[in-house]
């Protein structure tokens, strides 16, 4: 059961994180900060957190089916050799030698953020909703609850978030995980095709099966029936007298995602210079061209994907979501 951590972040906004940590590992130092995406909320992570938990951070070979490549890569055998060994071009991290399979390593922190808009987080008619602002409450999440220097794993904008505090904060972070998130701009087109789908939504919805069918089923972005799809927008559905609705705002959200439609974030990236792995699904949102070339242009950058998985790729498929973060979080977190 996660336990709620009220924050104040950027502009006196008020956020809700949820700290996830088993009860056995220590609430204090360093830890874990996850970032949801856009429209998400910090529960969509407790199906791949539950899978890092169960694992603890025992050290443990790459997982079969899963891509570990790139300037940087922790490649085929690099956690299985015997022999501790800095991963290439990562210089100082040193990567242990397996345990037994019985030894378990406390679990680290873990600690995941309702950004501003989403979730039991504010949602000011009023509040900002740049890059600016959402950087600045990650920030003050790390600094108040004392989890710097931090891991970050971000999903989709929470990824652009999460590379662009490191960024701008190195000092904070100790460690970066992006999932399926684009450093290109997609477009102003992009923004007029979201506007009109969120103008489709069949809102209210009578009852949330409807929305869960809806999403999963009958929405026209759906190319076939995928009910994680519908199960993730059925968590941001609240009930109100004259049926369900998203706990958002679409046109926050929109104003959010603004920045990424018109300006590419290449810059930022370059400048992150923590270990960080490039995480996609195969038929997600990042191309493998692209994730390549982000891994090119980051200093110490990691690349691996997941065979069948799509832009959720940590909540629909977290089993193997955690195959691929594992060897790369057990590299960092016990170096």
């Amino acid at each position: 059961m996660a336990r709620r951590l009220d924050v104040t972040g950027a502009d006196g906004v008020r956020l809700a994180a949820w700290d996830f940590t088993p009860g056995s590992a220590p609430r204090t130092g360093p830890g874990v900060l996850l970032l949801h995406g856009l429209m998400g909320h910090a529960a969509h992570w407790a199906p791949a957190i539950d899978r890092l938990v169960a694992e603890g951070t025992r050290p443990g070979a790459e997982a079969p089916g899963i891509a570990l490549s790139g300037p940087g890569a922790l490649g085929p055998g690099a956690l299985d050799t015997g022999v501790p060994r800095p991963g290439p071009g990562i210089p100082g991290l040193t990567l242990p030698a397996p345990e037994a399979p019985s030894a378990r390593r406390p679990h680290p922190r873990t600690v995941a953020l309702d950004q501003r808009g989403h979730g039991h987080s504010e949602k000011p008619a009023a509040g900002l909703f740049t890059r600016e602002a959402y950087v600045a409450d990650a920030a003050a999440v790390v600094e108040q609850l004392g989890l710097g220097p931090v891991t970050l794993i971000g999903h989709s904008m929470g990824a652009l978030t999460a590379w662009q505090l490191a960024a701008e904060r190195p000092d904070l972070v100790h460690a970066l995980v992006i999932c399926d998130m684009r450093a290109s701009a997609l477009g102003a087109a992009s923004q007029r095709e979201w506007r009109d789908w969120f103008r489709r939504w069949p809102v209210p919805f009578p009852s949330l099966d409807a929305a869960r069918r809806w999403f999963g089923e009958e929405d026209p972005w759906v190319e076939r029936p995928n009910p994680a799809r519908g199960a993730f927008f059925a968590e941001v559905m609240a009930e109100h007298p004259d049926g369900w609705r998203p706990v958002f705002d679409p046109e926050q959200m929109l104003t959010s995602r603004e920045t990424w439609v018109h300006d590419a974030h290449w810059e930022s990236l370059a400048q992150v210079r923590c270990p960080t792995l490039v995480l996609r699904g195969l038929d997600g949102e990042l191309g493998r061209a692209e994730a390549q070339e982000m891994v090119r242009v980051l200093p110490h950058g990691v690349y691996a994907e997941i065979p069948d998985a799509g832009h959720l790729l940590h909540y629909e498929y977290p089993d193997a979501w955690r195959e691929a973060v594992g060897p790369f979080l057990n590299g960092v977190l016990t170096s």
